[in-house]
């Protein structure tokens, strides 16, 4: 889960106050079909225990290249009540207008924070946030599914709540059953879990990946060094809640986290075919040139797996956004061509595992 930090009085005002907006662009592509949105469905405001406004909250995902959020505050758990004192949906309400000026997907909803089992939920596309509170955590999924939300489990590895193993309880498959667990996050924050990953292939859940941030955005990322926030990655036939909602339903996402795309194959290799362009190919008897461009912001690491002896490449490539690259491959004792096999290394479709790739020479 991710850290709280104690952020002084001075850099919350700055936090509200001193961001010029200026989008940068997140340059990912499309599937067929398709578009590629991304998202963050997990940010807390001062309506439960984050520190900044939920407006701010708006800004830092426009600035960001972002396209939609859900502000998931707290039902149970609110350090700030005594000094803001409103309904479960006010962070949703002052929002609402503001995001969608800027042409950002607000999508309502909340946190339903218990202990474990079964842990922190949240639900999506809400009507009533003030419904979820209820004594009974089952009474607030219950609240949930009566509004039709998307509802996933929260950091399953946060070691406050599981501090040994990633369990799954029997509480779990209780809201699994029942309807109540759409989908699950393999990202929170700064951690990854594989466990979750593993749990959404096999149980067909939806994967995400959101940042589950309290502190102002700059105070958690480095965006001078190029880090950005997790994002779950939905592939939507259109740009809207609605679409958003049909894609989660239908498990069309990855989770794109540091240099890393998680998510189901058939969506990560069209992904990798879509962003890398081959220029251009030169072909010798003793030689094979392979100009490519990379047309997206995302790194491809790359490395050697079994094939033809005769065949002589690269142990390990690194392809960097937005460049141009040439791959050369020696044909020896007289081959004529073959197969390169290679692993793309940070492209996790399975639990730390990369994805296996030829190229047909």
């Amino acid at each position: 889960m991710m850290k709280k930090l104690f952020i002084p009085a001075f850099l919350l005002v700055l936090g509200i106050t001193s961001f010029a907006q200026t989008r940068n662009e997140v340059r990912i592509p499309d599937l067929k079909g398709y578009k590629t949105l991304k998202c963050d469905f997990h940010i807390h405001t001062v309506f439960s225990d984050g520190l900044v406004w939920p407006t701010v909250r708006v800004d830092e995902i426009y600035r960001e290249g972002l396209d939609a959020m859900a502000i998931a505050d707290h039902i149970e758990y609110r350090p700030h009540k005594d000094d803001i004192k409103a309904s479960f949906n006010r962070s949703y309400d002052l929002s609402e207008k503001y995001a969608k000026d800027r042409g950002i997907i607000l999508i309502k909803a909340s946190e339903i924070t218990r202990s474990m089992p079964p842990g922190h939920f949240n639900a999506l596309f809400l009507t009533d946030n003030d419904s979820l509170d209820t004594k009974e955590y089952m009474d607030a999924f219950r609240a949930a599914k009566a509004q039709n939300a998307f509802i996933f489990w929260n950091h399953p590895g946060w070691s406050a709540q599981q501090p040994d193993t990633t369990l799954w309880w029997k509480e779990h498959t209780e809201l699994l059953k029942a309807g109540y667990m759409q989908g699950i996050e393999v990202v929170n924050g700064d951690e990854y879990y594989p466990e979750a990953q593993q749990w959404c292939m096999d149980k067909k859940l939806t994967m995400l990946g959101n940042t589950d941030v309290h502190a102002p955005i700059q105070a958690v990322y480095d965006f001078a060094k190029g880090e950005h926030r997790p994002m779950t990655l939905v592939f939507a036939r259109e740009s809207s809640a609605q679409g958003i909602r049909e894609a989660l339903e239908n498990r069309r996402t990855a989770v794109y986290f540091e240099d890393k795309i998680i998510g189901e194959e058939v969506y990560v290799k069209e992904l990798f075919e879509n962003s890398i362009e081959i220029v251009n190919v030169q072909k010798t008897e003793k030689n094979v040139s392979i100009m490519l461009k990379n047309n997206s912001d995302l790194v491809f690491k790359l490395k050697k797996t079994d094939h033809d002896a005769n065949l002589v490449y690269f142990r390990e490539y690194d392809i960097n956004p937005h460049g141009t690259y040439v791959i050369n491959v020696k044909l020896n004792n007289g081959v004529k061509g073959g197969n390169v096999n290679f692993e793309v290394t940070n492209l996790l479709v399975k639990p730390n595992c990369g994805m296996q790739y030829s190229y047909p020479l």
